[in-house]
């Protein structure tokens, strides 16, 4: 049953309040529907894969060099695209945490002080390293 226009519009005007007072969850809740996506068709890409082993294998089987190329060439654009895909799918994810990274770097830097991971402090090594050699 679809909505009313009264409800259409309440449920806009919900949606825009709440990106408004926290524009970090609204655009998380958006980004999640995207990384299901892609990894769906992650998924399917890899189905397509195992498709390619199999005509790849039937080619092999029958002697019959064409379906064993055309096999292999399935294979091939699936893993490219599942590739595609899937890092998709985590950078989206990944998405949300740019900002903070950028503002704790900024902080951390007129600090002078060494918290953090330590992945973090050897990321930030690596940033100002790059940036004094540029």
């Amino acid at each position: 049953m679809p909505l009313s226009e009264e409800e259409q519009r309440l449920l806009q005007q919900m949606e825009q309040a709440l990106t408004a007072e926290d524009p970090k969850f609204a655009s998380a809740l958006r980004g999640s529907t995207l990384a299901a996506r892609s990894r769906r068709h992650a998924l399917l890409a890899a189905v397509g894969f195992v498709l390619g082993v199999v005509v790849l294998m039937v080619g092999a089987v029958y002697a019959n060099t064409a379906v064993s190329v055309a096999g292999f060439l399935v294979m091939l654009g699936a893993a490219y695209l599942f590739v595609m895909l899937w890092r998709r799918s985590k950078g989206s994810a990944a998405q949300p945490e740019v900002p903070r990274l950028a503002s704790r770097r900024t902080s951390s830097s007129s600090s002078g002080s060494s918290s953090g991971s330590f992945m973090e402090r050897m990321e930030e090594r690596w940033r100002r390293r790059r940036d004094d050699d540029i």
